[in-house]
């Protein structure tokens, strides 16, 4: 089984993971802020997206893509400070694709990382201005100071599901 992992990302978090997922499974990154690669010949894919303005960043990419992937085992992990289970998560995803893609693909959400001095002004100045207005406490901490939740271990999922695909193709053959 070819696999391969496709991302979009802002500020490293989903790098960093498409990397650990690399290092783990042999599948080659695709940085779809740089290049364009064809994801054609490959039969597994792992999709990582940040998720900017409660919309994946890699929403674009994945809706045009679709009608040559729709047929193809196909994860989709996305970064953001929501932790996994938050009912947004699952509102952002289904604002952001149609019902035929979520239906056809896996997710796994996970934590990334927000550096407040490694960002632009611009930036900074609107997660201040959204820090006045928001209500959850937590979600105020953590636009006004940041956090760091990337480790190496919120991979596992996504091994798991790796395994586990690759383990249904040798049944079938």
């Amino acid at each position: 089984m070819k696999g391969a992992i496709f991302f979009t990302g802002k500020f490293g978090s989903t790098h960093q993971y498409a990397q650990w997922i690399s290092e783990q499974t042999s599948f080659p990154v695709f940085d779809l802020n740089k290049e364009h690669p064809d994801p054609s010949p490959y039969d597994l894919l792992i999709l990582g997206s940040s998720i900017m303005l409660s919309k994946p960043t890699i929403r674009k990419w994945l809706t045009a893509f679709w009608p040559i992937i729709k047929n193809k085992k196909v994860l989709l992990f996305t970064v953001s400070g929501t932790k996994p289970g938050h009912p947004d998560l699952q509102k952002w995803l289904h604002n952001s694709f149609s019902k035929e893609i979520i239906e056809n693909i896996d997710y796994i959400p996970l934590r990334g990382r927000l550096n407040l001095e490694e960002l632009p002004w611009f930036t900074r100045l609107i997660l201040k201005l959204g820090a006045k207005v928001e209500k959850n406490q937590e979600t105020k901490q953590r636009m006004r100071e940041g956090f760091d939740y990337v480790v190496k271990s919120n991979i596992f999922p996504i091994l798991k599901w790796v395994s586990e695909k690759k383990e249904r193709k040798l049944e079938v053959v």
